[in-house]
């Protein structure tokens, strides 16, 4: 998925290089043709994945009025351009990593700090829910893609006790180190997302086989403004034309929620 596959337009695309402790988070922003500011919309991409998922997305935001990042979480994917090993990388890492991306995206002179919206995908749509309950003054909305919420259930179901986990261990293709489980073994997800009083999105596949569509339900249940949108036969990860109405069901919602 390089940019020559799609068109550009009049978007501006910069790549950036933003220090995170001993790691450097690589990303692109990409910009609207009009001067000023603009509201922002920032993309977290899901396990083993990078910000190409949502290269199309970004010009397409940037398109109709926003300035739009996606990023690659240090040591999450194999693929990956950050720096960063994947054995060190933890929810609480990835995290930071956004954090990092937004304080650098809210500090721009064309961004509205007033104005930025967070989109997360599967796990990246865990760590987005998790950042925006602990800065909702700064979080404008959020949309969450299939977010996996189950994480923290899997991993206490697959490995109990901490003490059989091993230091390093492969899964789906990327090499985990023992702390990505300490980090989540006793955490309670929707109590740690519960409280963020800004308007969600939720898009989940009725047929996803790897997160549950209840998790989502649970979630649109404790959030105080939420949509939930069941995508009919999707699963996880959408086909091309169910993303292209993700896509413009986004921008509607941001639309909605940014002033």
């Amino acid at each position: 998925m390089d940019n020559e596959k799609f068109d550009l337009g009049d978007v501006r695309v910069e790549e950036i290089h933003l220090p995170n402790g001993k790691n450097n988070i690589y990303g692109k922003v990409y910009y609207p043709s009009l001067e000023g500011k603009h509201p922002a919309i920032i993309i977290s991409h899901g396990f083993n994945g990078t910000n190409k998922t949502f290269e199309r997305e970004c010009i397409h935001y940037a398109k109709n009025g926003y300035v739009a990042c996606g990023y690659d979480f240090c040591g999450g994917s194999i693929q990956g351009n950050s720096i960063g090993a994947s054995t060190d990388m933890t929810i609480s890492t990835e995290k930071s990593d956004l954090m990092t991306v937004f304080n650098y995206i809210s500090s721009l002179d064309e961004v509205d700090e007033n104005n930025i919206v967070l989109i997360g995908e599967s796990m990246g749509g865990m760590v987005t829910a998790l950042v925006a309950k602990e800065i909702p003054q700064r979080v404008k909305s959020v949309v969450l893609y299939y977010p996996a919420l189950c994480i923290p259930d899997d991993w206490r179901e697959r490995f109990p006790k901490l003490e059989d986990v091993p230091k390093e261990f492969d899964f789906w293709g990327l090499m985990l180190g023992k702390g990505y489980i300490e980090d989540i073994h006793d955490m309670q997800i929707f109590e740690a997302i519960e409280g963020y009083p800004g308007k969600v999105l939720i898009m989940h596949g009725d047929m996803d086989e790897v997160v549950d569509f209840e998790y989502s339900e649970k979630a649109a249940s404790i959030y105080q403004n939420c949509e939930l949108v069941k995508m009919v036969g999707q699963k996880h990860g959408f086909t091309l034309e169910a993303g292209l109405e993700a896509m413009d069901r986004v921008l509607k919602f941001a639309n909605s929620s940014c002033i």
